[in-house]
């Protein structure tokens, strides 16, 4: 039974643990002394964890290789920033020591529920061809259970059981706000591009152990894949219009939007590049919040390298929190009130005054007023009688005063009474 897991690092710091992990990837290298060592990925559910066995290597490089279930001794720490293993002892395990559920990371989400949203987004489609069409893969069981545990990818983005399914019903949803915002966008067309971008993965990858490519994957990819995919269903439904057929290959060879990247075509009509581009949002994204993930315990708000970006990352929510607690904010700023106090047009110079505008004096001098009656109303009993009643003069250096005066001095009209 699988005590630790590679997110309870932090609770164990520089104690030593004994575990069973997956060895994802295995490395024989040499010391600067020549001697050899071992450096591993082991991973789990929770994630991966960089492990190297230094001392008394030789036995136990041939004892087991890349993709073995292993058994593990050794000690937790911390190396710039990111945990280590240092492994003491290992074995490879029996097969009636692994449980496979231990090993595989799961998307946290309800399977189930998201196959029932796609399912729901599929419905909503309006075109009978491509309704049809999906439904095609909808009604084949196998790729009906393929879909609902398939990763997306083997390391970039979803690279989890699940993944796949995550992916697309996450894709839905932007591609249906997108396809609301662009009117020209077929949206038929768009959500079914996005059902099929990705449905070769069901036969690219394998995910028993670890994820990794099967060799159809490694030899003809997953768009051509989904090409014989879609032809095969296709078939099932008599008279296909060929101009939808011919669209829906364009989007799965392009959706990777660059030659380098690997697509054949470059998106060449908007449903197309759309895919593309918020195929590769989507992934983007997921990329990020899966690192913030997997280095929430580091203290600083920059991640390590990301490969599949190309750069560091920073997470804004650290360094908010961190920015806000040194510079001991209690409370964000309050926004200034636009309304004119009495004091600011109280200060205002003659010369300034005489440059008014007639029109916005008389409309700040019913401002002010309205302002005089509602504080006569709501002033306390106790506050005089010259301010209880509403007939009492102001002091002649009030501003109140000073606004009325300049009212009668222009003799403000209406602008409906002016002689054209």
């Amino acid at each position: 039974m699988k005590e630790f897991y590679i997110c309870d690092c932090s609770r164990l710091e520089n104690q030593t643990i004994t575990s069973l992990f997956v060895v994802a990837v295995k490395q024989v290298k040499s010391k600067k002394s020549g001697e050899l060592y071992l450096s591993l990925t082991l991973a789990d559910r929770s994630g991966q964890l960089q492990a190297n066995m230094w001392d008394n290597v030789n036995d136990t490089i041939s004892a087991f290789d890349q993709d073995d279930f292993v058994k593990v001794k050794g000690v937790i720490h911390k190396y710039n920033g990111r945990w280590q293993l240092t492994i003491h002892k290992m074995r490879r395990l029996g097969e009636a020591e692994i449980d496979y559920a231990d090993y595989l990371p799961k998307t946290s989400k309800d399977v189930e529920q998201l196959w029932q949203t796609l399912c729901g987004y599929i419905d909503t489609l309006e075109n009978p061809w491509l309704k049809e069409l999906l439904q095609q893969f909808l009604a084949d069981e196998a790729i009906v259970s393929a879909y609902k545990t398939a990763p997306a990818a083997k390391t970039l983005h979803h690279a989890f059981v699940g993944g796949l399914l995550d992916h697309v019903v996450s894709l839905f949803t932007v591609c249906d706000l997108a396809a609301r915002n662009y009117p020209q966008v077929n949206r038929d067309l768009l959500l079914s591009g996005a059902f099929l971008h990705d449905i070769g993965k069901l036969h690219e990858l394998a995910y028993q152990r670890s994820i990794t490519y099967t060799t159809k994957g490694q030899l003809l990819g997953h768009m051509i894949i989904e090409l014989g995919m879609l032809h095969e269903k296709i078939a099932h439904v008599p008279g296909f219009p060929d101009e939808l057929k011919i669209l829906l290959e364009h989007m799965i060879i392009s959706h990777h939007g660059q030659y380098e990247f690997g697509s054949p075509k470059l998106p060449m009509f908007p449903e197309a590049l759309m895919l593309h581009y918020l195929d590769d949002l989507d992934s983007k994204m997921e990329s990020m919040r899966a690192q913030f993930e997997r280095e929430a315990d580091l203290d600083s708000a920059w991640t390590s390298y990301n490969p599949s970006l190309a750069r560091p990352l920073l997470n804004t929510r650290k360094f908010l929190e961190k920015g806000l607690a040194a510079s001991r904010v209690v409370e964000p700023p309050k926004p200034a009130v636009a309304a004119v106090s009495q004091t600011a047009i109280s200060s205002v110079e003659p010369a300034e005054q005489e440059n008014c505008d007639p029109r916005q004096a008389a409309a700040e001098s019913e401002h002010a007023a309205e302002t005089e009656a509602t504080d006569e109303h709501s002033a306390p009993a106790q506050a005089g009688p010259a301010a209880a009643t509403p007939g009492a003069e102001q002091p002649e250096d009030s501003a109140f005063a000073a606004l009325q005066r300049k009212f009668e001095s222009h003799k403000v009209t209406a602008a409906g009474d002016k002689n054209h």
